[in-house]
């Protein structure tokens, strides 16, 4: 099994990210595996930024994964840009993936909205550097959000014409990693809309980086209704903000939705919020704290990602080199 995921480097992460990445990344260390966690800088710059923030993300998304019990021993952690094969490798697949293919991705059309004509060209064929991504380690295995599976079909799509192209069994064909509950996380002000690091209002998410008083205060003011919670999950339907609200307790307390409303079930959200607090705030603290001094410690997280870099390259570079030979490519 060998295993690749990475974050984004775009901005300050959050509860969500937490629970449906940073803490899987941790979870998936108990498996036999090979594993690749990236910072996805490359992927960031398919919109603008501001480069010198841009670096000091990728440091501070870097140290959030050490922070949620990341052990760079047993994985790689490095910044994209960092490893040039993922780009010698997207230009190939490039090559090999069909314009069709790109025109179905449902993502570029939510990103780039009505104005699509002034989106870069990155921001468009930004899957197939994610194909390159994952079979440049020839993962096995991908964690993936909903968000993501269109993306990983392709990826399969464009191993699948790699390899009968060139009449090859070189790219395995990668595999969702199931990632278990709390994997989409809604904003604490609005339960339709998805937890957001670009949501103009800080209120609307738990920062990795808030301390224990601001995460009570935000779940206090989060947005829920007037109704007792139901006793049965599926009383949770057509109640965006409360089943939220009861998910994020699920999946920090490691226990289903259903046993949050046997607890709770009949009870109005004036007691529900201060248990949700003391659970956010156990469970993210500790999180929060070594992350302050993790970020204050810059040289360690540098340290870090050096050392991922060199292994992720190392593994890297074979793959790059037998798919030139492959394609009849110089080097």
């Amino acid at each position: 099994m060998r295993i690749l995921s990475g974050i984004q480097a775009s901005g300050s992460l959050h509860l969500g990210n937490y629970l449906g990445a940073l803490k899987k990344f941790a979870d998936m260390q108990s498996l036999e595996a090979t594993r690749f966690y990236m910072i996805a800088d490359l992927h960031a710059i398919t919109v603008w930024q501001d480069p010198e923030k841009l670096l000091s993300q990728t440091r501070e998304i870097a140290a959030c994964y050490l922070a949620a019990g990341v052990d760079p021993v047993k994985s790689a952690i490095f910044p994209q840009s960092a490893v040039r094969a993922h780009t010698e490798l997207a230009w190939i697949f490039n090559c090999v993936a069909r314009l069709g293919w790109l025109d179905r991705m449902t993502q570029f059309k939510d990103k780039a909205g009505k104005d699509k004509e002034r989106a870069s060209i990155g921001l468009y064929t930004y899957p197939v550097l994610q194909a390159a991504d994952i079979l440049l380690y020839k993962a096995t295995h991908v964690p993936v959000g909903e968000d993501q599976r269109q993306h990983l079909e392709l990826t399969r799509d464009v191993a699948k014409k790699f390899n009968h192209d060139y009449k090859v069994e070189y790219f395995p064909l990668p595999d969702t990693l199931y990632q278990g509950p709390g994997a989409r996380i809604m904003s604490l002000r609005d339960g339709l809309a998805k937890m957001s690091k670009s949501d103009p209002s800080d209120n609307s998410r738990i920062n990795l980086t808030d301390d224990a008083d601001t995460i009570a205060s935000k779940i206090k003011k989060a947005k829920s209704d007037a109704e007792v919670l139901p006793t049965e999950e599926a009383g949770l339907a057509e109640r965006p903000e409360a089943k939220n609200l009861v998910g994020i307790y699920a999946a920090l307390a490691g226990v289903s939705v259903q046993d949050v409303l046997n607890d709770f079930g009949g009870k109005g959200f004036g007691a529900f919020k201060p248990a949700l607090a003391e659970v956010v705030v156990d469970k993210m603290s500790p999180i929060s704290e070594r992350l302050r001094g993790l970020l204050n410690d810059p040289a360690e997280v540098d340290r870090v990602l050096k050392l991922g870099a060199e292994a992720a390259e190392a593994a890297a570079e074979p793959v790059v080199r037998d798919v030139k030979k492959i394609v009849g490519l110089w080097g």
